[in-house]
């Protein structure tokens, strides 16, 4: 079903909702890659794409407890997390103290024009409105080098609803936004990127989810 997105305090309401249940979905999400074989394989290629363009730091947008960006840097990438919840980025500090992590948003993405050797957005579109999402794609383009991969994962479908408990039972208020693998393309290629490929997968991590490799122009 669908509903009013709209209303300003999302970013509020979903850094609320994750400092809440941050201890639960940590412990709920942990091991989960290791059901996943085509994500492990798809991050693996992400991973390989860095180093053949000639290494750098990667940045894990919406990193959660840092699960993904621990993942990477044991395939050997320069990975560190943001998240915009500081419970999180707590949580993931705590789980991986090798690794560096931030608090920020996508929306505004505090790095440097072409500063990044890849990006990551891990099932983490979720909760950005559809009005959003060309911004922080644009966001992306920004931070990343000319030619710099950016491996984007998230939930298939159409419409959007609210989601008011989650993760162990704990009390949530977001919207959840499913998206259309074609809709993402055409505003990854509107955002300034090259699509290289795309797939859909059923998995652990999502009911029907797809992965989309791009790459900056």
């Amino acid at each position: 079903m669908d509903h009013d997105t709209s209303t300003p305090g999302w970013l509020d309401d979903t850094r609320a909702s994750y400092d809440t249940v941050a201890a639960s979905y940590a412990d709920l999400l942990r091991d989960l890659l290791d059901e996943t074989p085509h994500e492990r394989s798809a991050l693996a290629l992400f991973a390989a794409s860095v180093r053949d363009g000639g290494g750098g730091t990667v940045v894990d947008v919406g990193c959660g407890p840092g699960r993904i960006t621990a993942y990477l840097r044991g395939l050997g990438v320069d990975a560190y997390g943001i998240d915009l919840s500081p419970a999180m980025v707590e949580v993931a500090r705590r789980e991986h103290p090798g690794a560096r992590f931030e608090t920020g948003s996508m929306t505004t993405l505090g790095l440097a024009d072409a500063s990044v050797a890849g990006l990551v957005a891990w099932y983490s579109l979720i909760h950005v409105p559809d009005a959003e999402v060309p911004s922080v794609l644009g966001h992306f383009r920004r931070v990343l080098r000319p030619g710099a991969p950016l491996l984007l994962a998230f939930h298939v479908g159409d419409g959007s609803r609210l989601k008011t408990e989650g993760y162990g039972g704990h009390p949530m208020k977001v919207y959840v936004h499913l998206h259309r693998p074609d809709r993402v393309a055409a505003l990854l290629d509107e955002a300034g990127f090259i699509v290289e490929a795309q797939t859909t997968l059923t998995s652990a991590e999502s009911r029907l989810g797809a992965l989309v490799f791009a790459r900056r122009r």
